[in-house]
């Protein structure tokens, strides 16, 4: 986000229902989506220099919070919007799971190519 971006929290899509699920901006700046799956509310937040045309992807999380949603009114936009506003401060950091270098897989890929003659 750029410093000209509006700052504050803010949910700018919510999908009521079993499956509820949008996306908003945290009070940091920071953008965030949510998406209930099995009655748990699973929020990712995503790193604040994320392009804002781009689709963030499971490298740009950098903490994630989970909550049950037995309790919670999942057709009631004001419960939900309040859910998500409370999981932010509550989100734990995330160590990144993307491996550096080379992958097993892309090795063994370029291994089949040689023995193949490619």
């Amino acid at each position: 986000m750029t410093a000209e971006q509006r700052s504050g929290f803010a949910v700018d899509d919510v999908t009521l229902g079993r499956f509820a699920h949008g996306f908003g901006t945290a009070e940091d700046g920071r953008p965030f989506a949510f998406r209930t799956v099995r009655a748990v509310l699973t929020l990712e937040i995503y790193r604040a220099d994320l392009d804002a045309g781009r689709v963030p992807g499971p490298e740009d999380v950098v903490a994630v919070a989970e909550a049950r949603v037995t309790d919670v009114d999942l057709d009631d936009e004001r419960s939900v919007v309040a859910l998500v506003r409370d999981l932010i401060p509550a989100a734990g950091a995330v160590h990144d799971p993307t491996p550096r270098g080379v992958t097993v897989r892309a090795l063994l890929g370029r291994l089949g190519s040689v023995l193949d003659g490619k």
